[in-house]
């Protein structure tokens, strides 16, 4: 079941940020600490499904499990970790990509649950209008993500946007948000 930012029963200490699809910049990691990582999102072309011929692209499952252990044991081991999952664009007029966007959904959904980490879904206006605000427009979008990711991250290869890194940062700020309103009502009771 889905978190709500509201209802974290734990101090989560590693953030994990999904753009959804198979196109993105990469998956981003932040330690509460601010420490922070950029990873390639592992993906594989096969032939599509379809009569036609033709290529599809497809999160590789086994990869990203991988990625996800070598995240939990190396970045910061026994740490509890959030995952936050951009909504996927769902559009019938958009069919193709919206397909593409719930199978990469599913895999990144799956390798989650194998692994026992929590998730978290978040629209993009959410995330986006607390980082971005004011920003409009899908290639706007995109720039003051990239620029704002660079800003945030110079030491990293952000190559598009920066989405999945703001994401987890975005939830990493939430998480700010809950500890220090949690040590306010503490301090209340004493």
């Amino acid at each position: 079941m889905p978190l709500s930012v509201f209802q974290w029963q734990a101090f989560f200490m590693i953030f994990i940020g999904f753009d959804n699809g198979v196109t993105s910049n990469g998956i981003g990691v932040i330690h509460s600490s601010g420490e922070h990582r950029l990873f390639k999102l592992p993906i594989k072309k096969e032939a599509s499904y379809t009569k036609e011929e033709k290529f599809i692209h497809r999160i590789d499952f086994d990869a990203l499990v991988v990625l996800f252990k070598d995240i939990q044991k190396n970045f910061y081991a026994g740490e509890d970790v959030l995952v936050g999952l951009e909504r996927p664009m769902v559009n019938s007029r958009r069919f193709n990509a919206s397909l593409s966007a719930i199978r990469a959904l599913e895999a990144t959904l799956i390798a989650i649950e194998t692994l026992g980490f929590s998730k978290l879904y978040i629209d993009s206006k959410e995330w986006q209008s607390s980082l971005l605000p004011g920003v409009k427009g899908s290639d706007e979008l995109k720039k003051a993500s990239f620029e704002l990711g660079k800003k945030l991250f110079p030491t990293l290869n952000i190559k598009k946007d920066a989405d999945g890194l703001l994401i987890a940062e975005y939830l990493r700020r939430k998480e700010a948000e809950q500890k220090e309103s949690h040590a306010i009502r503490l301090s209340d009771m004493l």
